[in-house]
């Protein structure tokens, strides 16, 4: 089941010309549209379904600093500068709140995890410590016993999946941004190798840059412009309850993780399990991402399923003047994996006795887009000017949104960039070189 999304109202006449085009409306997308209207460029957006309405409205609707690849450290740092003026900046409610977020830790291999981090992430002096007796009751109220320490970042933060992409769709268009649902991209047109063009679904659009943010689509999309990028699908579940009396700081053990919603529910979700179904491109990449496989083979749970085959009839190639598979499937929507929020759950309860009674509402789940060492592509593609991707999130996208739709916008204007891009490029990817 899809959650409830706010709605954005499309655009109407498609315009003939703009500076830049950005394919796909998620947090990435529509972060980018934002500060390139800011910057008072040109931007036209375009979603083939609604706007948030695939992994960027089914996260769990962390923001935070806490535990990132060093890499994304300062990029996330950024994000939550921007998290913390979003609703203004916005004009509109984004759901982002400063409470705080809680790793917690039942053996001391894991306490001995969270300080290696902590010696890596010192030289970024991010606002995190480890804590341990009454200070982490103190932190953490309402926990049964069990934990013995918790990694605690107070300034990190959690904002509403649901809210938070429609309201910077429409502060970008507040900006003179255009705003276009229901309306793919089916590829892109060069002259002399430049990008000159976008064909979509409803007539061309002359343009000097494209931005490729179509999250778990953009491996297809790119594929079919000529660009091999690595990255494959691993689907998150999450279920909400109604409102219930618990802790408003957002935590998470080795099994589960929640987050206090601002209608007094909770988002859940099973931490450290997600599933991948086994497609064609698993056997393409199978080099790629063989080596994060095998490290986190307790983490990814491979089967085949239902997008097994529907993937193995995709097709992967198609001519401008042709219906894509963007526009036969508007919105992905699979099913949750119910043993996975079941063990979540079940874990949750015992450990903080106000989860106990708690009622379910709903369930939903997201297809991420994930690369081989799980640190976006934010870059322009060599030989193709004008043609930048932002992808790859790996489950990071939607608390770095914002950070990353400002470094995207930034390397799309010419701009000083606002974090090194240089751990974001495309070319540290083998099969990418040169690209």
């Amino acid at each position: 089941m899809s959650p409830p999304v706010e709605m954005v109202v499309s655009n109407t006449l498609l315009p003939e010309r703009a500076d830049v085009v950005i394919i796909g409306g998620g947090i990435i997308g529509v972060s980018t549209a934002l500060f390139l209207a800011e910057k008072g460029i040109d931007v036209v957006l375009c979603e083939k379904g609604r706007i948030g309405g695939e992994q960027s409205s089914r996260n769990w609707g962390w923001c935070r600093t806490m535990g990132r690849d060093t890499s994304e450290i300062p990029l996330a740092m950024e994000s939550l500068r921007l998290w913390r003026d979003m609703n203004r900046r916005t004009n509109r409610e984004t759901g982002f709140r400063q409470a705080g977020i809680m790793y917690l830790c039942q053996t001391e291999a894991e306490v001995a995890a969270q300080e290696s981090w902590l010696g890596h992430a010192a030289q970024y002096q991010v606002d995190a410590r480890l804590l341990r007796g009454s200070a982490l009751d103190r932190a953490m109220p309402g926990a049964a016993s069990g934990f013995i320490a918790g990694l605690h970042t107070p300034t990190d933060g959690k904002a509403e999946p649901a809210l938070a992409a429609p309201a910077i769709a429409e502060a970008a268009r507040d900006h003179g941004a255009q705003i276009f649902t229901n309306t793919a991209v089916r590829g892109i047109e060069r002259t002399a190798g430049r990008v000159t063009s976008v064909v979509t679904e409803r007539g061309r659009i002359a343009c000097q840059s494209v931005v490729l943010a179509g999250g778990a689509w953009s491996r297809l999309f790119a594929g079919n412009a000529g660009l091999d990028l690595p990255q494959l699908k691993v689907l998150g579940s999450v279920f909400r309850t109604r409102k219930l009396n618990g802790p408003d700081i957002t935590a998470a053990g080795s099994v589960f993780a929640f987050r206090k919603r601002i209608d007094g529910g909770y988002s859940i979700a099973r931490r450290n399990a997600n599933t991948a179904e086994i497609t064609p491109d698993h056997f393409r990449l199978l080099h790629d991402f063989l080596p994060r496989v095998i490290n986190n083979r307790n983490e990814i749970r491979l089967r085949v399923g239902v997008r097994s085959w529907e993937e193995l009839r995709t097709a992967r190639r198609w001519s401008l003047d042709q219906v894509t598979p963007f526009e036969a499937v508007r919105v992905l929507d699979p099913k949750p994996k119910q043993g996975i929020l079941a063990e979540a759950r079940s874990v949750l309860a015992k450990a903080f006795p106000a989860f106990a009674d708690m009622e379910v509402v709903e369930s939903w789940a997201g297809l991420m887009d994930v690369t081989p060492d799980a640190v976006p592509v934010i870059d322009q593609v060599g030989h193709m000017p004008g043609f930048f991707v932002a992808t790859g999130f790996s489950g990071h996208g939607f608390g770095i949104g914002p950070g990353a739709g400002r470094l995207m916008a930034d390397l799309v204007a010419g701009d000083p960039p606002v974090v090194d891009p240089t751990p974001f490029r495309l070319a540290r990817f083998p099969r990418t070189k040169g690209a």
